[in-house]
Order: C-alpha cells, then structure tokens, then sequence
C-alpha cells in the first residue's frame, strides 16, 4: 500500500505568498486516504538563516528531521515548497547509491546560495540533491548528474544555464512521445527511480494555484501517462508533489482534478 507524507513546509520558497503552500497541502489531504496518510507538524515560524545564505535555515533543519522520522520506501510526499524532496531523499531507506531523480519543474531549482537572488532553498534543491550547496541542507553524497533527468524546464536564471546543460533534460514536446521520459531513465543504469513534481510544470491553462506560471507547460494527461510508463520500466522509490499555492478555496477545487490526476500516477 502507498503511504502519503504531507509536507506542509513554506519555508523554502521565495514567493511573497509562500504560506498558501500550507493551504495547498491541507487541500490535497483532503482527497487522500486518511489510514495510509500523515499530515507533519511542520513548524510555522519563518525561522533563521544562522550566518548561512539559505533564508530559514533552522526551520528547514526542523522539517529536514521530521521527514527523516516518517521515511519509509515508496512513500509519496504531498505538499510544501520543492526542498522536501531533498530531505525526503536523505532520508531514503536503502540510501541512493541506486537512485535516478526524474526532476519535472518549470524552473530548474540549480541555485547555490551564492548565485541565488532570494536565497530560498526552494531555488536551490536540485543542486542539493546533486551534492552541492549549503553542507547542512545537501544530499550526501549526492545524486550523480548522468542519473537526473529534467522534465519540462522552461524558465532557467543566467546562473543555472551551465548546469542544466549538464544533465539530461526533456521539454514539454518530448512527452508526446510516451516513451520518452522511462528511456531516458532506463539508460542511467538505476534501479529505482525518485519523481520530484513542482506542479508549476504543468501549463497554467491547466492549473492556476501555482507562486510563478510559466506558460507552454505540460498537461497532466500527457505528463502522467509518462510516468506510468515509467514505472512499468523502473520502479519507484518514491515520488513529490510539490509546490500546490492556491490563492483561495475555491480555486483549490478547480484544480484538483489535475492534481488527482498526478496522485494517481505515482501512486
């Protein structure tokens, strides 16, 4: 049976609305099924940065703990801004040592406090997960870049360009062909495979409760059918879906269809 982690952390985000994160979570919860599900008590307090470059930092260390607390294998983490996926993977039974990350945001999260303009860690959790960045929020050892895939990033800043050169990446365009995305993963020699999904991947025609749209995404029906294809070839290890910021209820309800959607492909 699939267990849910709810995330409801806001702190890594840099929008000036970050809370409704929480209230993103708290939405999705409500269509999950409540004896394979555990809603974290994650901390509401913005928190310190502590001398670092990464905004928050002692409530994203308080989070980072809660999650390592609940981990377990193929667990789905619902909710919050895109670093859960960084504790949720520290956190991995059986370690990563086996692990591709199928990375599917419009923004490719490759920041290092040093180069980022907010310095939310959010901007920063795929570097993270490469192994690089603040020493007490990285992956350790960290995810090596011929097994992340990118899915649909569209949006990158100056300072991620090289990086993102750097790992395997597939546009909105390549999902057309269902194929594509468990190919792509099948030749990075894993044999388990982490879905990280900032739902800002998808078009906002088809989902408006997102911090920062960025048009020509995916749809969910083309983006789910490429996961379920996945799994057929790869198993997964577990999966994120993240970054769900709905500005009032009833826009949450326009769009969990979508959401739902996501839920049942990697679950």
């Amino acid at each position: 049976m699939v267990r849910f982690l709810v995330v409801p952390q806001w702190q890594g985000s840099p929008a000036p609305r970050a809370m409704l994160l929480v209230d993103g979570a708290s939405a999705i919860t409500g269509d999950l099924p409540r004896k394979s599900t555990t809603v974290l008590d994650v901390p509401v307090e913005a928190g310190e940065s502590l001398g670092t470059g990464v905004r928050r930092l002692s409530a994203l260390l308080h989070t980072r703990e809660l999650v390592a607390e609940h981990a377990a294998a193929g667990t789905v983490v619902i909710g919050g801004d895109c670093s859960v996926t960084v504790a949720a993977l520290a956190a991995l039974p059986g370690g990563t040592e086996d692990v591709a990350v199928v990375w599917c945001d419009a923004h490719p999260d490759l920041h290092t406090p040093e180069s980022s303009p907010s310095g939310a860690f959010s901007g920063m959790a795929l570097r993270a997960v490469l192994g690089e960045g603040e020493p007490q929020l990285i992956l350790s050892p960290g995810i090596p870049r011929e097994r992340v895939v990118t899915v649909g990033v569209r949006t990158p800043d100056d300072d991620e360009v090289e990086q993102l050169d750097r790992l395997t990446r597939l546009s909105v365009a390549d999902l057309d062909r269902v194929d594509a995305l468990a190919e792509a993963v099948a030749a990075t020699g894993a044999s388990r495979v982490w879905v990280h999904i900032d739902v800002d991947v998808l078009d906002p025609a088809e989902l408006v409760g997102v911090s920062s749209p960025a048009p020509f995404g995916a749809g969910p029906a083309a983006l789910g059918a490429a996961i379920r294809r996945l799994r057929e070839r790869v198993p997964l290890a577990g999966a994120t879906i993240s970054g769900f910021a709905p500005r009032t209820p009833a826009d949450a309800v326009d769009d969990l269809g979508a959401l739902l959607r996501l839920v049942g492909a990697v679950a």
